[in-house]
């Protein structure tokens, strides 16, 4: 089926698969869709990333604090548990604020089940993830060279 993977081929050295979830959160999938197609993630980095939690980008201002121009989103939360490999939405304290921030958990982080919305999950290139220099923000963040939907 045509736009079920998003591949975010990454600087630290290859490509990162995701199979995207429309069967968790529809609205979510669909905007992550939208925005790698018009190519808002090229150039990208991920500005947060904490050893044994998780990878978060999708600010196109590299802060954590922007999103997209685009409205925020209604929650989607489901019962998708947040363990290694798992793509969810990062927001602020409101639960329909998620833009266009997202997550990769490089680890099981069960505690955010059904508070967070699980979108995607990671099926090739976790080792990527991994390589992704650590920080709040990394001293030179990894970067997102181009966002794909096939």
């Amino acid at each position: 089926m045509a736009g079920d993977t998003l591949t975010f081929s990454l600087d630290s050295g290859g490509d990162v698969v995701i199979r995207l979830r429309p069967d968790l959160a529809p609205g979510h999938v669909e905007r992550i869709t939208e925005l790698a197609n018009e190519g808002f993630y090229d150039g990208v980095v991920f500005h947060r990333v904490i050893d044994g939690f998780m990878a978060q980008g999708g600010d196109p201002t590299g802060t954590g604090m922007s999103g997209s121009d685009k409205p925020n989103l209604k929650a989607e939360f489901n019962s998708e548990p947040h363990v290694r490999g798992v793509c969810s939405m990062a927001r602020t304290m409101d639960p329909n604020s998620a833009n266009s921030q997202f997550f990769i958990c490089l680890d099981d982080a069960t505690f955010l089940d059904r508070q967070y919305t699980v979108w995607g999950v990671v099926e090739e290139g976790m080792e990527f993830v991994d390589k992704l220099p650590k920080g709040e923000p990394p001293r030179q963040p990894g970067k997102i060279l181009k966002a794909t939907v096939s």
